[in-house]
Order: structure tokens, then C-alpha cells, then sequence
């Protein structure tokens, strides 16, 4: 008989107790959590809930940015990134066969076939991509590969931000950037930047019930909540007149080099900015050339404006009547004080007594200082710099706008910033304050925005209108300050003319030059300055508004600096006036007259009748019988030309600046003079003074330049002075 050993109960019953006691706990835990629903102060449903219920992001597309005409300047797109499924338990969406994969994919992307094929034999992965040859992926492309239907083949989708344009005024609308840890982006520059918060859309979502491998159950609900897409932007720009700006900047670029140039294009009826570029500049999609500037030049940067300031001095002294244009006055030097330094025109030595007129043409600063000082006084001057916004930004809808730097402290500070020396302004404050000359003495802020759409309801929810920055002048004041500037450019004195002439238009400008320092101090040399023009067109009913400003181009001689300015302006004024179907103006033939016999006349009948007949007398003496005249009875000249009589009275020499050389021989003939002539085009110099007594064989020396070299030769000089 067997007995069994005591230690073998005790045993056994500690056995059962343990797992009466375990059954006991997994009856109560079990029971406790059909009771709450929760294990571990977790709600289990919640739980499972989480597991199965997916959310995902239906991403908010960022408005679209569009020219005045609906041409889109940047707009979101969508990008597609290729992944490849390599884990077998995504069975049978997994890469199984990897060289027919390769051989397929490398029909549609930049990578061969081999490297492919490396790419998909990676191990113990999920999934891999192919570098920045599987992004960017355009719909077509995705579309021709998913016919392929290739297993574990599929695609990410991406928002990017497309500029269809390339570099098209790009300071001005911008770029945008995704930040860390971010996946919105956000405007970092112009447009993109500072109306961001329009732009940017709020993304919605979409909860959804799903497998272990995240598809869509069946009978599964879907909440959605829509995604709200930014607003839509219309700026005032035009493709077209940007396009011809562009296009200007880069040759101007290629054949001169400068280091900056900025360029403005305007509507002066309404304020609205056609066109804005500047070099350096940058791609938005690639962000090339964005490390040479971070700033709009237009907006951003103050600089001294040099002679392009003296339209407004000029406007200030007709507005107050206080400046009688047919005056004349003493140029070459002046001195605000005795004890101040003399300011000089840009020739040094001035052009002796001339009216205002010619001062204004020649780009005289004497004229200028004197007209701030003895015409309107330094007060009333300063009043005008603040009625043009001279001091404040604009408000243009950019960011980072500056204003005015006005240097008013001295005697000698006030007459210089009338010809735009040591004060500094921005180009778009020039813009604004064109406004006022181009148009009725109304000044408008300019504008960039011209209005902000609901892409979902297609409602205009802001409308920008022309809004008044001010009234410097009246309408009477524009005209007549407009008349001036189209004479910088028609008159063989102004420093405009030949140079900014455009065929069928009638230009009012005016050219600038000036200094500008670096580290403080002011830099010399044949290009260290700023080349600008202020140009409107047509003068007499101004369509557009055209500022050009370039620093430090690439030239021999300083009088070169108006050939990238001038090549810049002429191309896009005349591009965009017809493209904007602006007619040319009618210009009427010359009219041929026949010359009638006025000699044994008096002075007084002869010129009357010349006068009628539409000629041009020029009278040689002071007499009063006309005993000669050229041309001779009979010939023919045109309207306009001249006719030189000669009196019996003491014969005294003409002012025959501008004169043509065939003019000049008809002075020589009737007074018997020994020519001697320099050069070729136009009386520039001659020996003997105005009003020097004449007799038979007197020498007459004279010196001719062409227009275009008496334009460069002026812009030469006025370098110095800022003209």
C-alpha cells in the first residue's frame, strides 16, 4: 500500500487557491470592465475607437494672385511625390516584381534602370521614394504611371506655389515658405507676405471608419468639414507693360552692368501701378538672386532723386506765382549767404544771362536756388515738400515701406534739396507726387491692389478706388509745368532732348543725376552715379507715368549714364502707350512757302509780312529799311525756316545758339563775315558776343555739335552739380 506524503496535499491545495484567486481576479476584472467600459482609467471605446476612426486633413488652397486682366502671377498647384510599398504584408500592394517596376519607372522619371532597381531592393523597409527625381510630379506624369498599374506604386500629394512668370516684378509679389515644424505656408516677401493672412485658407477635415491597414469600411459615415480656400487677389499690374519692363532691364542689364536699377511704371488717372521691376533681382521658385537684395527698391530704399526734384520746385514757384519764365537772371554760380559755399550749374561757368526757361532746360541749379530762395522763400518752400509727400511712406498696400529723409537745417540744405541734393526720397513718393503735375494738381496714392475675390462665392470682397493723397497745385499749375517738361525734351538746350524723344509722342520729363555715398562719404568717378528720368506721356493729356533710375551702370564717360535710362524709358513708354491703343499725335506736313521780295520795305512791313507767310525773320541791324534779305525773292523754304534781313543801321551779331549752319551763312553773306566753322549739327559756340558791332571781314568763328552730343555733354557736366 502507497501512502501519500503529506507535503504533497499541502501542495496541491496552495495550487488551487492561487488559481481560484487568479480565476477570482480575471472574473472581477473582467466584470468590472463590462460595468465602467474603462481598463487602466482609459475608456476603451474611445480606444478603439481611435484605432479605427481616421482623420484625415483636406488641405485649404492658398489664393491665387492675378495681373488687372486675370492672368494668374502665382497660384497653388499640385505636386505628386512616388513612393514604393516594399513590405510584403501590404500584400498585393507591395512591389513584388522589382525589374519590371525599374524597367517601367525609368521611362518616366530621371533615374535608370539599375539605380531603380537598387532603390527597391533596400531591405527591411516599408517604403522608399527617389529623391527629387520622384518629386514633382505633374498630373499628367502621375496619370500615365498609374496606368501602368504597377503593385506598391503610389503617390503623395503635394501643394506647391507656382509662378508661371518666372521673374516677373518679383520683390513686389514675393514667395512663400513652409517653416519648421510648420506644413502652412507663409508669405515671405511683397504681395505673398503682407496680405498672408488673406491668401492663406483654413483647412477642413474628413473622419472616416477603417480597416487594420487604414481603407475605408464600407457603411462606414464620413463627417466632413470643408476646407476654406484663401481669397483671391487682383493686383494693378499688367502682364503686358511688366513684360516690356522686364524685357528692358534685362538688356539693359546685359549691355551695361549696373549695379542697381529700379523702374516704375504708373496710371496717373488713377494711381495704379502698371509695372514695377528692378535688378538685382530673383526666381520665387527657385529663389536664385535672392541673397544680392531682400529689398523692393522702389518702396524701400531712400535716395537723393538729383535733378528729377526740380519739377516739383518748378510746380511750387507757378503755383504760387512768384516766377516769371521769360526772366532772366545770372547762371553759373550763387551764393545762398556770404559766407556759404557757391553752388554751381553743371557746366561750372553757366551759360550767361538766360531766362528761367532756358534754366529749366539746361537743368540750371542757379535757377533753381534762385527761385527756393529769392522767389518762393525757404517757409513756403518746405510747405511744398510736405504737400507733395515728401516726408511720409504712401501707404501702398507693400510691406516695409519707407519714407522721406528731408535735410532742411541750413540755408545751404534748402537750396540743394530744390535740385535734389541731401535729402533723399523713394521712387514710388516720386510716382505719387507725378500724379499731381500728369493730371489736374491732384495728387493719388498710388495702389497695387485693385481688388480681393471670393474664389467660392466669386464675390468682390474689397475694391480699391483712387484715393487722394493731396492738391499740391492746380490744374492750371499742372499744364503749365507739363508744357515746360516737354521743352527739356524738345528744345536743343534741354538735357532731355534727342535722348528721350519718342516718334509720334509728345514726352514731358525730366533727366536726373546725382550723387550718392557709401560708408558716408560721397563716391566720384565717371559712374558712381544714380542716372534717373521722370517722364510722362503724351504731355499734353499724360497716359502713363514712367520713372527710371540706375546706379552705377558699366560706362566710359559719365555722359553715358542716360543711355541704359533713355534705352529703358523710350522702350517701354512707347511698347505700353500702344499696347494701350494711346494714338500717336497728329503731326501735320511741313508747309512750303514761297518768299516775296520785302527789301526797300520798312523793317516794320517787311517782318509783318514774313510773319504771315508763316516764316521766321531774323533782323540784322538796327535800321529802319530792309536792304538786303536771304533767301532772295521766289525761293522756297519751309514754314518756320529763317529769313535774315538786313537794315541800314548798324549791323550787331544774333544769338545764334541752336542755329543751323545753313542759317548762319545767310548772317555771314549779308554782313560780309569770314566763317570759320567747327564740327557738324548745331551752333553750340561762337567767338563774338551777342550784340558785337560788325564790319566787312570780321572773322565769325562757330562751333557745331549734333543734339545727341550736346545732351551728353550736358548730362556730362551736370554730374557734378546733380543735375
Amino acid at each position: 500500500m502507497i501512502r501519500k506524503q503529506p507535503n504533497m496535499n499541502v501542495g496541491a491545495a496552495l495550487l488551487f487557491v492561487i488559481f481560484c484567486l487568479l480565476f477570482f481576479v480575471l472574473i472581477f476584472r473582467f466584470v468590472s470592465i463590462q460595468v465602467t467600459g474603462e481598463a487602466a482609467g482609459q475608456p476603451l471605446a474611445a480606444k478603439a475607437q481611435k484605432n479605427y476612426n481616421k482623420q484625415g486633413i483636406l488641405e485649404a488652397k492658398r489664393g491665387t494672385i492675378y495681373d488687372r486682366n486675370g492672368e494668374v502671377i502665382a497660384e497653388d498647384t499640385s505636386s505628386y511625390t512616388i513612393v514604393a510599398i516594399l513590405d510584403k504584408k501590404m500584400k498585393p500592394n507591395y512591389v513584388a516584381d522589382k525589374e519590371k517596376t525599374a524597367a517601367q519607372l525609368s521611362k518616366y522619371i530621371d533615374l535608370s534602370e539599375s539605380e531603380i532597381y537598387r532603390i527597391l531592393s533596400k531591405k527591411d523597409l516599408f517604403q522608399v521614394e527617389f529623391g527629387r527625381a520622384g518629386k514633382d510630379i505633374s498630373l499628367q506624369t502621375k496619370s500615365e504611371i498609374e496606368e501602368l498599374e504597377l503593385p506598391g506604386i503610389t503617390f503623395v500629394r503635394e501643394s506647391k506655389r507656382f509662378y508661371p512668370n518666372g521673374i516677373f516684378s518679383s520683390h513686389l509679389i514675393g514667395y512663400v515658405d513652409t517653416k519648421d515644424g510648420e506644413t502652412t505656408p507663409v508669405g515671405q516677401l511683397g504681395i505673398e507676405k503682407s496680405l498672408n493672412d488673406i491668401l492663406t485658407g483654413k483647412n477642413g477635415s474628413i473622419q472616416y471608419e477603417s480597416d487594420l491597414w487604414g481603407y475605408l469600411l464600407p457603411n462606414s459615415e464620413e463627417k466632413i468639414t470643408p476646407a476654406q480656400n484663401g481669397k483671391d487677389v487682383y493686383l494693378t499690374l499688367d502682364k503686358k507693360i511688366q513684360t516690356f519692363l522686364e524685357d528692358a532691364l534685362n538688356q539693359a542689364q546685359e549691355q551695361y552692368s549696373p549695379k542697381k536699377m529700379v523702374a516704375i511704371v504708373a496710371d496717373p488717372a488713377t494711381g495704379e501701378i502698371l509695372a514695377m521691376g528692378q535688378r538685382p533681382t530673383f526666381h520665387p521658385k527657385t529663389r536664385e538672386g535672392i541673397t544680392d537684395t531682400w529689398l523692393n527698391e522702389a518702396v524701400e530704399v531712400s535716395f537723393e532723386p538729383g535733378s528729377t526734384m526740380k519739377v516739383f520746385t518748378l510746380a511750387a514757384a507757378l503755383e504760387e506765382n512768384v516766377l516769371n519764365l521769360n526772366e532772366t537772371y545770372q547762371s553759373g554760380s550763387y551764393k545762398v549767404t556770404k559766407n556759404s559755399p557757391a553752388i554751381r550749374d553743371h557746366n561750372k561757368v553757366g551759360w550767361g544771362p538766360i531766362t528761367y526757361l532756358e534754366g529749366i532746360q539746361r537743368s540750371s541749379n542757379v535757377a533753381i536756388a534762385k527761385i527756393v530762395n529769392e522767389k518762393l522763400g525757404f517757409d513756403t518752400y518746405r510747405e511744398y515738400l510736405t504737400k507733395f509727400g515728401f516726408e511720409d511712406p504712401t501707404g501702398i498696400e507693400i510691406p516695409n515701406e519707407t519714407g522721406g529723409n528731408i535735410v532742411y537745417n541750413y540755408p545751404l540744405d534748402k537750396i540743394t534739396t530744390g535740385y535734389g541734393q541731401g535729402t533723399a526720397i523713394t521712387a514710388i513718393q516720386q510716382i505719387q507726387a507725378a500724379t499731381a503735375i500728369a493730371g489736374n494738381g491732384t495728387m493719388l496714392k498710388p495702389h497695387i491692389i485693385e481688388r480681393i475675390v471670393d474664389p467660392n462665392t466669386k464675390e468682390t470682397v474689397e475694391k480699391t478706388k483712387p484715393e487722394t493723397a493731396g492738391k499740391p497745385i492746380s490744374e492750371d499749375t499742372a499744364k503749365k509745368v507739363r508744357e515746360v517738361l516737354e521743352t527739356v525734351i524738345s528744345s536743343p538746350k534741354g538735357t532731355g532732348h534727342e535722348k528721350y524723344n519718342i516718334e509720334g509722342y509728345e514726352v514731358a520729363g525730366k533727366t536726373g543725376t546725382a550723387n550718392f555715398t557709401e560708408n558716408g562719404a560721397y563716391l566720384h568717378g565717371e559712374k558712381n552715379y544714380v542716372f534717373s528720368f521722370l517722364g510722362m506721356a503724351p504731355a499734353d493729356n499724360p497716359q502713363l507715368i514712367v520713372y527710371v533710375a540706375v546706379q552705377q551702370p558699366d560706362i566710359e564717360v559719365s555722359s553715358d549714364g542716360s543711355k541704359p535710362v533713355s534705352m529703358i524709358f523710350k522702350q517701354v513708354m512707347k511698347n505700353s502707350l500702344q499696347y494701350l491703343s494711346i494714338q500717336p499725335s497728329e503731326t501735320e506736313a511741313s508747309k512750303t512757302i514761297d518768299i516775296p521780295d520785302v527789301t526797300g520795305k520798312s523793317v516794320e512791313q517787311g517782318v509783318g509780312a514774313l510773319n504771315e507767310l508763316g516764316a521766321n525773320p531774323v533782323v540784322l541791324g538796327n535800321g529802319t529799311k530792309i536792304d538786303k534779305q536771304l533767301p532772295e525773292k521766289g525761293q522756297s523754304l519751309l514754314e518756320g525756316e529763317k529769313v535774315v534781313v538786313l537794315t541800314d543801321g548798324e549791323i550787331t551779331l544774333p544769338d545764334m545758339t541752336g542755329w543751323s549752319l545753313r542759317d548762319v551763312m545767310k548772317v555771314a553773306n549779308l554782313a560780309n563775315l569770314e566763317l570759320n566753322v567747327s564740327g557738324s549739327g548745331y551752333v553750340t559756340k561762337q567767338n563774338l558776343q551777342v550784340g558785337t558791332a560788325l564790319k566787312d571781314g570780321d572773322y565769325l568763328v562757330i562751333h557745331l555739335q549734333k543734339p545727341d552730343q550736346v545732351a551728353e555733354e550736358e548730362v556730362e557736366e551736370e554730374v557734378t552739380e546733380g543735375g
